[in-house]
């Protein structure tokens, strides 16, 4: 059972950035704080055991649970830290749940922190998932923010998981890595978001595999680039029975920005239906000028319409 410990001002803050938390959740949770367990609450339904063979939790869920959720934030708010844990998910049969994880990194010393998060989901027959991801960084130090989520998703015939991805602020480097595979009827969705500002670089990366009949995937981004940083949007959508798969990627460019998208389609069955979009422009001049009639200035134009696009 959850125990309290003592979290300072800014790992709750953070905690509160990364997962929409203000205070400890009703329902399973799981807490991470430099490196080490900072809170753990199961239910009936839902159980978190500590790997004994790695850093990482298993969580398992019951079938049929509805309406519960898991909470995994992690935080690191030491300068210098860096680790690397799994997190397996098994959610059972005919479930209907919401997954909330997150990693925000507070460095305020002058070495690297660094957290890479490797998730993997078996999502069983006629399971619905809801899945929330969001990376955060703050801190005035020198050293950087270093972020690095890989994602493995299995699915079983007609399940379906909804995946949120942001990362919106702070985070100096990433490499974001998502693999899944769906099986008849199954139904993935994907939403990423993600700014980046000043160096910083991002590398998104998606392969997936619709192996049987009737399995869907529609996979999406939307990012701004500022300053001098640099994104990479890589997806592809691999059709192998008769199936739909959509994959897109609208990005903002601005300042001296760099963005690569690379959306890819490969079918090996004459009924895949697949397709991709991809747009990479400024912020329309039109767009600029109505708002300042309104009285607000060019900067603060600039950032209503980068929070409209992103939301």
């Amino acid at each position: 059972m959850f125990k309290p410990v003592e979290l300072t001002e800014q790992q709750l803050k953070i905690i509160q950035e990364v997962a929409d938390l203000h205070k400890i959740p009703v329902g399973a949770f799981n807490f991470r704080a430099n490196g080490g367990l900072a809170g753990r609450n199961t239910t009936a339904n839902i159980d978190i055991v500590t790997k004994e063979d790695k850093s990482g939790i298993d969580v398992y869920i019951k079938p049929g649970t509805k309406n519960e959720s898991v909470h995994i934030p992690v935080v690191i708010s030491e300068s210098g830290l860096k680790e690397v844990v799994y997190n397996d998910f098994f959610v059972g049969e005919d479930c209907d749940v919401t997954i909330v994880a997150g990693c925000g990194i507070d460095n305020c010393g002058g070495q690297d922190s660094q957290h890479d998060g490797v998730h993997r989901f078996f999502i069983k027959k006629g399971a619905r998932v809801r899945y929330v991801e969001k990376h955060y960084g703050s801190g005035d130090g020198m050293g950087k923010r270093i972020l690095n989520p890989v994602t493995e998703v299995y699915m079983d015939e007609n399940s379906s998981m909804e995946m949120e991805m942001s990362q919106i602020k702070g985070v100096d480097s990433t490499k974001r890595n998502t693999v899944a595979e769906l099986k008849k009827g199954a139904s993935l969705v994907v939403r990423e978001r993600l700014m980046t500002h000043g160096e910083q670089t991002a590398d998104s990366v998606y392969r997936v595999t619709l192996l049987e009949e009737g399995a869907s995937a529609d996979v999406v981004s939307r990012s701004v680039a500022r300053d001098r940083s640099y994104q990479k949007f890589d997806a592809c959508v691999i059709g192998n029975a008769p199936c739909k798969g959509h994959t897109e990627c609208d990005s903002i460019i601005m300042d001296q920005g760099t963005i690569l998208a690379v959306p890819s389609l490969e079918a090996h069955h004459v009924d895949a239906e697949l397709f991709h979009e991809a747009a990479i422009g400024k912020i329309a001049g039109e767009q600029l000028i109505k708002l300042m009639t309104l009285g607000l200035t060019e900067a603060e134009a600039e950032e209503a319409i980068i929070d409209g696009f992103l939301a």
